[in-house]
């Protein structure tokens, strides 16, 4: 239930500092008249690429004022009634977190022991405030959860009641711009056990130059595990999905595309981490981070 299965007795294999805790596309031809297959055969063979210091089309532009903000809310710290156990270590991922997001050029303000209340307010304040002069938004959440939860100091607010304020009809200054949620945090209470191993776009009549957006679309959701599993954290290095999330951004993360980014992201915490514990339920288990992408262009964090 948490995202820290606060046992006590976990350990990321060689982590030193204490245990580790758990943490149909549509068929258009019947209505394409026959005259755009001229529109068609002119397009054929025409590159994607533009002239230098121009954006491709196939990616956000990022040629703006500011990279974004980044908004980190660090939950350690729960009250009674909740049940949840003090996340050591989520402090070590704040601080990672903090140091990588900022050289990546974004404007990072970390936020500790938020309510579910405060979670809330912070966001819809982020929300109405103007990003017109900024290429993206960022927000990491820190925390226990639940499937579709994520826990406040004082109890357990929805996910998407917290991302929803940033939807196309909601916030029109990020519209068509990357949303990105970085969420730290359980998803249910099960364990990975592991298993040994061997060793184009639609076309468009023309007939508008008006379109409309899915309010959801570009919004990017990378959890720390897969729905269902527990996630994995140790006190003296961080959760492990942050460590990875880190070392990966910082050695890639000016070069790579973030989907690229993210896929070596779960390459690393798939085969590098592994708990050790005496409590033979919470022995050599495994964590799979899980990514859920609306994006619609190639994210790069870099400008043309």
């Amino acid at each position: 239930m948490a995202d820290d299965l606060g046992c006590g007795m976990e350990q990321a294999a060689g982590d030193a500092g204490g245990p580790d805790a758990v943490d149909a596309k549509p068929d258009r031809s019947s209505f394409v008249p026959s005259l755009f297959s001229k529109k068609k055969k002119n397009d054929a063979g025409k590159s994607t690429k533009t002239a230098q210091g121009q954006v491709p089309i196939c990616q956000y532009n990022m040629n703006f004022e500011k990279v974004g903000k980044c908004i980190i809310i660090n939950n350690k710290n729960f009250d009674k009634k909740t049940g949840m156990g003090v996340r050591n270590g989520t402090d070590k991922d704040a601080e990672a977190l903090f140091k990588c997001f900022r050289n990546l050029g974004f404007d990072v303000v970390v936020h500790n022991d938020c309510s579910c209340a405060k979670m809330q307010d912070l966001l819809k304040q982020a929300s109405e405030e103007d990003h017109r002069n900024s290429a993206c938004f960022a927000c990491i959440l820190l925390s226990h959860g639940e499937e579709n939860l994520i826990y406040g100091t004082d109890g357990v607010t929805a996910i998407k009641d917290l991302t929803a304020h940033f939807r196309g009809d909601k916030c029109r200054s990020l519209l068509e711009k990357p949303k990105l949620f970085f969420i730290q945090a359980c998803r249910g209470t099960e364990l990975d056990d592991g298993v040994q191993a061997d060793s184009g776009p639609i076309n468009d009549t023309d007939a508008s130059p008006r379109y409309k957006i899915p309010v959801e679309a570009d919004f990017l959701f990378a959890y720390s595990t897969v729905p269902g599993y527990y996630s994995w954290r140790s006190p003296g290095s961080g959760s492990w999905f942050v460590q990875a999330l880190c070392s990966i951004l910082n050695e890639h993360g000016k070069s790579l595309e973030i989907l690229h980014i993210l896929t070596r992201v779960n390459n690393r915490v798939a085969r590098h981490f592994e708990s050790q514990s005496d409590d033979p339920h919470f022995h050599e288990k495994k964590q799979i981070p899980c990514v859920v992408s609306m994006l619609t262009k190639e994210l790069y964090f870099k400008k043309q």
